[in-house]
């Protein structure tokens, strides 16, 4: 195959790396490329936006695939443009790209069929939209409504920080047409992950989940950037945290786009803020991130190129992925002002010093961005000038692999982020206070009940799969180890004998909470009175069959741990309150 890869940065430079290391590939051009993708393909002097001349250069070459790296062309049409002449890209057409390019049309989709965001609204009237600002008050998100490089939000802590970044747009158009329409919203709090997946228009093939960096400075300070750095796995996003974005946030937006007429096909990605059990969506991108891309695809085991294809033919159904179960991380090394004005043409020094890219994948790759090569020497070309990627048997590994690579390169003025990582160390490091444990992974659904109270409450829990009758020394073994590892309660979900919960009391002093699982034809009283009917001296408990008995699990565990914790005593008095004010406000609206 011949495959031609549009763009010039660190995103283009890994799609360039990880489509040569496949076997269905002889030939790879790249427009316009880095320094970085000349070592690996040939690059072509096309701008990314220059789609004629591009779909004119896939004719001439025969072209079987090209691969839209930014969002500029897709935005543009370059989809559709490449489709009526017979040439395959992977990437959405120009109407779906508008979940990108215009924020508008991405909140209009989500809140019409009910996807979680945030509540906003759009303006080209200054005075309406400072109306507005006073009205919801801070702190406030004001977005330019088109593409602005990664830089069109202002996170806003004053109403007149808000007022300043509107004037900024309608009056002083520092984002040009893109911020001839702004979009104002409320301020989500939580902590912020990306989550990207391949769709063919129906099915929904998620890769591993990153976490990016956009503030310039330590701390997430400074202004936002098109990405600082990133890291994957995201901590934040647990297996029930996944789970439900692809439920609520995905697969409903890929439906939502066909039942509009606007079929999806390529990169899907969300930029989802986390906060306790919620899940909303800040934006859609409708390509791979950059700086994400790099430690994603440095965990992708699985061939890229098929899976392109697919999402261009619409077999994705057919595909699987592998991943690596070791973490990736992603340090972006940026010249001096970015993302203000900065130089270009400093010589970089120390590339030599790094195992770069080759055949075989090392622990540390460096991926271009910024660059160029002049007179034997590579110079920086850009804002984002370098992504030091590194492998590691986790987080910490993969931290310190790429900083110490960082540390080997420089250029005047050259700065990066020291802290990209520390979140997820941070987060890996809270002992569980909960142990969940399902006696099979079709369990799941109920068992979500449980952990949807445990995050709300912030309580940290350890989840695993162990049956009684084919692991039950997995079973024993977990038991034996929670009280060590910090747990306080157990709670352990299963069908049909469900002789789970009693295995694990068995072997621990920890109480431990049953869940019936309604999966048999006896709609779950089998596993009901296999929980309940425990010997003397190793009681279980049990709250209910099923969803609610899961969910009341959730809550007999906050009560238990806060037996001895008093802030977790004050959030079960507001929770019940809460519950309280549901069911008068409910009564309330059944009055005449």
């Amino acid at each position: 195959m011949k495959i031609l890869v549009v763009g010039s940065g660190g995103r283009e430079h890994a799609l360039v790396w990880k489509i040569s290391r496949s076997s269905l590939v002889d030939k790879i051009y790249c427009a316009p490329g880095n320094t970085g993708t000349a070592n690996l393909s040939e690059n072509v002097a096309i701008e990314a936006d220059n789609i004629e001349a591009l779909a004119a250069f896939a004719t001439e070459k025969s072209i079987d695939l090209t691969v839209v790296g930014p969002e500029v062309p897709l935005a543009m049409g370059i989809v559709d443009l490449f489709e009526s002449k017979g040439l395959k890209a992977f990437g959405p057409s120009k109407k779906a790209a508008q979940l990108e390019s215009s924020k508008i049309f991405a909140k209009n989709i989500m809140e019409k069929y009910g996807i979680p965001t945030a509540q906003g609204k759009s303006f080209t009237d200054i005075e309406r939209a400072k109306r507005y600002i006073k009205q919801i008050g801070a702190p406030l998100v004001v977005k330019a409504d088109g593409l602005a490089a990664g830089k069109g939000v202002f996170v806003c802590a004053s109403e007149d920080e808000a007022i300043k970044a509107l004037d900024s747009m309608l009056n002083g158009g520092i984002f040009g047409q893109s911020g001839s329409l702004v979009v104002i919203e409320e301020c989500l709090i939580g902590e912020e992950a990306s989550f990207i997946a391949l769709t063919d228009g129906k099915t929904v093939l998620p890769l591993p989940t990153s976490q990016d960096h956009k503030r310039v400075f330590d701390n997430d300070q400074g202004p936002n950037t098109g990405g600082m750095g990133a890291y994957s796995p995201a901590p934040v996003l647990d297996f029930m945290l996944r789970r439900r974005a692809m439920n609520e946030v995905m697969i409903p937006a890929v439906k939502a786009m066909t039942a509009e007429g606007i079929p999806f096909k390529g990169v899907l990605y969300a930029g989802l803020m986390i906060h306790k059990d919620q899940i909303k969506v800040l934006e859609f991108n409708v390509r791979l991130g950059d700086p994400e891309t790099q430690p994603i695809l440095m965990r992708l085991k699985s061939d890229l190129v098929p899976l392109m294809e697919a999402c261009v033919e619409g077999t994705l159904h057919k595909f699987n992925t592998e991943i690596d179960p070791r973490s990736t991380m992603c340090v972006v090394m940026a010249a001096g002002g970015y993302p203000g004005s900065y130089e270009k043409g400093a010589v970089i020094k120390g590339l030599d010093k790094i195992d770069t890219i080759s055949d075989t994948i090392s622990d540390t790759i460096v991926f271009h961005a910024g660059t160029k090569s002049e007179n034997g020497e590579i110079k920086t070309n850009g804002g984002r000038v370098l992504g030091v990627t590194a492998l590691g048997d986790g987080i910490k590994d993969a931290m310190d692999k790429a900083y110490d690579a960082c540390k080997k390169i420089s250029w005047k003025g050259s700065f990066y982020r020291k802290d990209i990582g520390a979140k997820a160390i941070a987060r890996i490091a809270i002992p569980p206070r909960v142990g969940v444990i399902m006696g099979s992974d079709s369990d799941l659904p109920v068992m979500e009940e449980t952990l949807k109270v445990l995050k709300k409450f912030d309580i940290p829990y350890e989840v695993t799969v162990a049956s009684a009758h084919r692991t039950p020394a997995r079973a024993e073994a977990f038991s034996k180890n929670a009280r060590k590892k910090g747990m306080g309660v157990i709670i352990a979900g299963a069908g049909h004998a469900a002789h789970l919960a009693g295995v694990l009391a068995a072997h621990t002093t920890l109480p431990v909470i049953g869940v019936p699982i309604d999966s048999s034809a006896l709609q779950g009283l089998d596993s009901l009175l296999s929980t309940v009917q425990m010997p003397p001296g190793v009681p279980v408990a049990t709250v209910a069959v099923g969803k609610p008995g899961a969910m009341n699990a959730g809550v007999l565990a906050v009560q238990i741990l806060a037996v001895s914790d008093t802030e977790l005593a004050a959030k079960l008095d507001q929770y019940k309150k809460d519950m309280a004010d549901s069911v008068n406000k409910k009564a309330e609206s059944l009055g005449w």
